[in-house]
């Protein structure tokens, strides 16, 4: 019972050192996540169930208060229509969802795409009136946002999107020329114009995904995944960071090696039980930045796992994390 009300406590107040981790109760098996906190409650968001009678669309779990969380079923509809016809196949299942409220509208990007290739979409999803109880419900699928295709050196799945001022850009990519970004149109999500993707991050074809930026003390910090997922037990995810000060970078690692020649500064790696840490993705908590990742329970077989994390910041203002629970 102390080990919940720290717990509850940590969630409830900003914080500027790294305290520890709380620990998760109820259905906590996920993939991919993304949490959103409103006045109604939390809500995450993750990647489908492959082949699924939903149509392996995006799964959902609801809390309360963040620590207890309980399985809230799969966006309805199935596979939007429109994205058998602009890929060529029936996908298995709906990737690495990320949610945001702006301007009291929800926005749930998520992507589409096959094991290594990069034939890929990201669609758009939106919600005027989303409740955290209920979070599968009043989505409208707004269609394609950005796509790739087999002869382009990007890939665009892992969508995230973040608001600076009075724009608005979405992160994504994965492998080969690594982390990409485009502008968005604030209001209706959609891009803004036809510019080459901007480049942010890179290991040269290999293995980075699972993009997300945060704005902290007037400067941006991007955090992404380094190496293998999806392989339980065996998994290498790790999390790794770098610091700019603008959101187009450029991003360098703390001892000042460029993210686009493969830096990064890693903040989180496998350690004990918890294995491959990683799919993060930073959300806010009362005014205060908290990383979500899944990793793969050494206990429970490789099953991947829902983990919140409250950031904290060194003196020099490198984000820390504490304790794992």
């Amino acid at each position: 019972m102390r080990l919940l009300l720290l717990s509850l406590i940590l969630l409830a107040a900003p914080v500027a050192a790294a305290e520890p981790m709380p620990t998760l109760l109820g259905n906590t098996a996920i993939h991919d996540p993304s949490i959103i906190v409103t006045d109604t409650g939390w809500a995450s968001f993750a990647t489908g169930v492959e082949r699924a009678a939903d149509g392996g669309t995006v799964r959902t779990k609801s809390s309360p208060d963040g620590i207890t969380w309980t399985e809230t079923g799969a966006l309805p509809g199935g596979m939007p229509a429109w994205v058998k016809k602009e890929l060529g196949f029936l996908p298995r299942n709906i990737w690495a969802p990320t949610v945001s409220m702006h301007g009291g509208i929800a926005y749930l990007y998520y992507s589409v795409s096959s094991f290594g290739r990069n034939n890929s979409v990201i669609g758009l999803m939106t919600n005027t009136a989303f409740d955290a109880t209920r979070p599968a419900e009043g989505w409208e699928d707004q269609g394609l946002v950005f796509r790739s295709r087999r002869d382009d050196w990007l890939n665009a799945i892992d969508p995230f999107r973040i608001d600076v001022g009075d724009r608005a850009f979405l992160a994504f990519g994965s492998y080969w020329d690594g982390i990409r970004m485009i502008e968005l149109d604030p209001t209706t999500g959609l891009r803004k114009g036809e510019e080459i993707p901007l480049r942010l991050a890179s290991r040269n074809g290999e293995a980075i995904e699972a993009s997300t930026i945060v704005e902290h003390d007037g400067k941006f910090y991007l955090f992404v995944s380094f190496d293998a997922c999806c392989k339980g037990l065996a998994s290498t995810y790790r999390i790794m960071v770098g610091r700019a000060d603008t959101v187009e970078g450029p991003y360098l690692d703390r001892d000042g090696k460029a993210m686009l020649d493969g830096g990064g500064t890693e903040l989180l790696a496998s350690t004990g039980r918890y294995i491959g840490p990683g799919g993060q993705e930073v959300f806010d908590v009362n005014g205060a930045p908290w990383l979500v990742f899944h990793y793969y329970d050494g206990d429970a077989g490789g099953t991947p796992k829902l983990q919140l994390a409250p950031l904290g910041w060194s003196a020099d203002g490198w984000p820390e994390l504490g304790a794992l629970p």
